[in-house]
């Protein structure tokens, strides 16, 4: 990557003075490299990558645009996505982050985000989920868009990938029976951030909540809700503020370990170690359940 070309074309695009030009590794990046720019007095955010993933940069930019233009919570602003040689790029603006969210300001904005809704579930194009491809073709019917996009998507991987016949045939045999976790609810298609997990998600200097790291479609609200519990937990104040915003059905509980499921079996066909039998645990006990 050569940082003088990108610099020119930010200053060019943004009208920015010339200045000292500094680059700076980042933590995280477990996709994309990720480094702290700096022009001058001016700082930016970049994410590098190989250049044929230039289209993840660009439906990152689409679902951060998306939720910018809800006008509900913070995002960083994409200034420019591209390639050069071998590498493809996103930048940023860089926000400095005072820690995790508060509850009471994080819940409001994200049922504000939810209640902004599409007539179908879906979305403009189709983006990833980690660095698994990730569907999004339009849909009227929740229950046949998360069957073939979501759930039957990952267990086509998970065959590909050689797990076991016992997991991936319960989980056809779940994706089947969706119908009867939906017996009495029908989702709206919310704007959702679609990767709601604790690291990606952050107060600014002023405490206003910021969500990063997209995965943005339309869907039910739930999921979002549900990938807030998986890797941790936002508190049951998170919850409490929530829910005088946005009502949450009584068998979320129930929906929530099917909706985690696709993030559980996402990171078995990603890392395999034990993420293929707690996928199976589940199956098991969504089925006992669903009668």
């Amino acid at each position: 990557m050569d940082w003088q070309i990108l610099a020119r074309q930010l200053i060019q695009r943004l009208g920015l003075p010339a200045g000292d030009i500094r680059t700076s590794p980042l933590a995280g990046g477990d996709i994309s490299r990720a480094l702290r720019l700096e022009i001058g007095a001016q700082r930016f955010f970049v994410k590098i990558n190989r250049v044929e993933l230039l289209p993840m940069f660009q439906a990152e930019q689409a679902g951060l645009e998306a939720i910018a233009g809800s006008k509900t919570i913070r995002v960083p602003e994409v200034l420019l996505t591209g390639s050069q040689d071998d590498s493809a790029f996103i930048v940023m603006e860089y926000i400095d982050f005072s820690g995790r969210p508060a509850a009471e300001r994080m819940a409001p904005a994200l049922a504000a985000l939810h209640n902004c809704c599409h007539r179908q579930f879906g979305f403009d194009c189709d983006n990833h989920i980690g660095s698994t491809p990730q569907r999004n073709r339009f849909s009227d019917d929740w229950i046949e868009f998360w069957r073939l996009n979501r759930l039957g998507y990952q267990l086509q991987l998970a065959e590909r990938n050689g797990f076991e016949t016992g997991l991936v045939d319960a989980g056809n045999r779940l994706a089947q029976n969706l119908h009867l976790y939906f017996s009495a609810y029908q989702p709206r298609p919310s704007l959702l951030h679609g990767d709601l997990w604790s690291g990606n998600q952050a107060a600014d200097g002023a405490g206003n909540p910021v969500i990063f790291d997209p995965a943005c479609y339309y869907g039910d609200h739930e999921t979002d809700l549900a990938m807030m519990e998986l890797f941790g937990h936002p508190g049951e104040s998170f919850f409490a503020v929530y829910r005088e915003h946005f009502p949450i059905d009584a068998g979320y509980r129930l929906r929530r370990e099917l909706y985690n499921l696709y993030h559980v079996l996402n990171h078995a066909n990603l890392f395999g170690g034990g993420y293929a039998a707690q996928a199976r645990d589940m199956i098991e006990r969504l089925l006992a359940h669903g009668g």
